[in-house]
């Protein structure tokens, strides 16, 4: 038997990834809501009046297999609503008021650009269906460019010590042996985080021995 790890530390991962200063960043695969509808008005007979076509709205968009959720609640103003699922990291916001009704528009906000755009309501369903995996590209695409930003090849045991204290991974060559791995862990608290999937065997020194190596590793602090 093996244990693959799968476990809350994939949570863990997830929220760390990808979310922001303004909360949870969720991509549309993984997203228990995808599609929020909000409805703006000023009482409830406005609000009465609008549920019919923004039920109608939801049921179009569950349809061609979104997950929706119609906010209705009275009991909490528009404002109070975009926080809270800017905060859980709802993928789609749509706010729709009488003014939208009339001139047949949708506001469309995306949590992971944070930006706001004004749709017609025609053809909403085939754009929002796209727009998913747009958000689910645009966030894996963000995620991947920023790892690869604090990827360092280091080639001197001096360097090592320098960019360890400044962060990121650390690509260098190593002899291969636990001890010598020990030894770094000692003076820099870093450790090996893995052998990438793309390894390359490259004959080397070790940064730390001045051993013979046959590729690069990533060492890296845990936090």
């Amino acid at each position: 038997a093996s244990s693959w790890g799968v476990s809350t530390r994939l949570m863990g991962a997830l929220i760390m990834s990808h979310s922001d200063d303004n909360g949870l960043v969720l991509p549309p695969k993984l997203a228990p809501i995808q599609v929020v509808i909000i409805p703006i008005y000023k009482s409830m007979e406005e609000l009465d009046a609008m549920r019919s076509s923004l039920v109608e709205l939801q049921n179009e968009l569950r349809k061609a297999g979104l997950s929706v959720k119609f906010d209705d609640r009275d009991t909490h103003k528009p404002g109070f609503k975009f926080a809270e699922y800017e905060l859980k990291g709802v993928p789609v916001r749509l706010a729709i008021g009488q003014r939208d009704l009339a001139n047949n528009t949708v506001e469309v906000a995306r949590r992971d650009l944070l930006t706001k755009e004004t749709r017609s309501r025609e053809n909403i369903t085939e754009y929002l269906v796209q727009l998913m995996d747009k958000i689910q590209d645009s966030i894996y695409q963000k995620s991947f460019a920023f790892r690869d930003a604090n990827i360092f090849e280091i080639n001197s045991w001096d360097e090592f010590l320098k960019q360890i204290e400044l962060g990121g991974f650390l690509s260098a060559h190593w002899d291969g042996t636990v001890e010598t791995e020990e030894k770094i862990k000692a003076e820099t608290k870093a450790t090996i985080r893995c052998i990438p999937l793309d390894f390359k065997e490259e004959a080397g020194t070790c940064v730390f021995s001045g051993k013979p190596s046959v590729g690069r590793v990533l060492f890296a602090r845990a936090y």
